[in-house]
């Protein structure tokens, strides 16, 4: 491979992980092949090799933007959180999630065999990410409320991300899935993302 600037080294990736997003968002997992990126992109298929090793690769990838984006978003929060009620916090970080419907959408969907189908240095680069974000909404609650105990950090954290592991499924439905619960009767509500996020929030944070 000739030699290519950093930068456009790093152009180069982003073209790659936007052409996936862009293609995970229409045809979910199973859409996305490295064939089917190549012809979304200036690359060829051997090209987008030197980069990535398998499609899961380049999912990985599109997690850590998604990631990133939102430790980003989270320390807006975190800067004025000691100056907020329980509600006010919930509202400001459900409103950091209500646009991340991809980053759920892989985190509860994919994620499994995104991690197996990915060279270890990939998924570490994930895992030190997602570390980041755990220091960050501990960070957030510590600002919040000093009254909260230290050893009550932990347990908030893990709940609110064992709640997000699954929210995508209770607010996004396939045509058949809203067939099927038609037929059976189940009643379908309007939820969004804010609302589910929102709501889980208010159950899970003490009051100051």
């Amino acid at each position: 491979m000739p030699k290519v600037a950093p930068e456009q080294l790093e152009k180069r990736k982003e073209e790659i992980i936007d052409a996936c997003e862009k293609i995970y968002r229409t045809q979910g997992f199973f859409g996305v092949t490295i064939k089917g990126i190549s012809t979304e992109i200036t690359c060829t298929r051997p090209a987008i090799y030197h980069y990535f090793e398998t499609k899961e690769e380049i999912l990985m990838a599109l997690l850590v933007r998604e990631y990133e984006r939102w430790v980003e978003a989270l320390g807006a929060v975190r800067d004025c959180a000691d100056s907020m009620t329980r509600e006010e916090l919930a509202d400001a970080v459900a409103h950091t999630l209500e646009n991340r419907d991809v980053l759920l959408r892989i985190q509860n969907m994919n994620l499994y065999d995104i991690e197996q189908n990915s060279r270890i240095e990939k998924l570490t680069e994930f895992k030190v990410l997602y570390q980041k974000l755990v220091v960050m909404l501990t960070e957030i609650l510590k600002r919040y409320s000093e009254k909260i105990q230290e050893s009550k950090l932990e347990p908030l954290c893990l709940t609110f991300f064992a709640f997000l592991f699954g929210v995508y499924s209770f607010v996004f439905h396939t045509e058949k899935q809203l067939e099927s619960m038609r037929i059976a009767g189940v009643e379908q509500s309007d939820v969004t993302i804010y609302d589910m996020v929102y709501n889980c929030l208010i159950q899970i944070l003490p009051e100051k």
